[in-house]
């Protein structure tokens, strides 16, 4: 079973998704970070980026993350040129991984722009990490060190957070560490329930 786990910038997925992973019968896919590991790895990846975006992309053979952040969250045409390029790439490495995890009840798939990038097709479940566009902004400005109006260009690429709760099984409120751990442990039994009853 494939439960996709998503939220805006700043929601606290990734918190979530660390809550998950003491589970031992749960395996975390993080989209995100897979994307970057293949963007300094796949020599695919490396050529198609740098014929797209120039030979800045790249320093020192790693990629220039605030030349393409730059680049992209200014356009979004070249966002969508971006996402077009790794998207692909990352689906087959997550496919690849799940493979490999069948003796697991369920694999939690962590991606910001799950429906943005209709890998919400590819879940059973959703799930979406929801805390207020304030707070959002704010934990986002103490863990990035960025601006203000860069994480709001950052926001307006993503979907509204009405039309991802409207689309989603299961909403955890991300405000509380306890409360939240309290919402994760109850979905997740749920989950092993449901995956042991297939």
């Amino acid at each position: 079973m494939i439960v996709g786990l998503t939220g805006g910038i700043g929601s606290g997925k990734t918190t979530v998704a660390n809550i998950f992973a003491k589970f031992n019968n749960v395996a975390i896919y993080n989209a995100d970070s897979e994307a970057k590991k293949l963007m300094n790895t796949s020599v695919v990846l490396k050529s198609k980026i740098i014929k797209e975006f120039g030979v800045e992309s790249y320093l020192n053979n790693q990629l220039n993350r605030p030349y393409i952040a730059n680049l992209v969250f200014k356009d979004k045409n070249k966002l969508a040129t971006l996402n077009a390029i790794v998207h692909p790439e990352v689906k087959n490495h997550f496919k690849e991984f799940v493979n490999q995890q069948d003796h697991k009840d369920y694999v939690v798939y962590e991606n910001a722009i799950l429906f943005e990038s209709n890998s919400n097709l590819k879940c059973d479940i959703i799930i979406t990490v929801y805390a207020p566009l304030n707070v959002r902004i704010e934990r986002t400005m103490l863990r990035d060190n960025s601006s203000k109006t860069a994480i709001e260009s950052r926001i307006k690429n993503q979907w509204l957070e009405d039309k991802k709760l409207l689309q989603s099984n299961y909403i955890i409120n991300n405000l509380d560490a306890e409360n939240t751990q309290i919402q994760v442990v109850k979905i997740h039994n749920i989950l092993t329930e449901k995956s042991r009853s297939i």
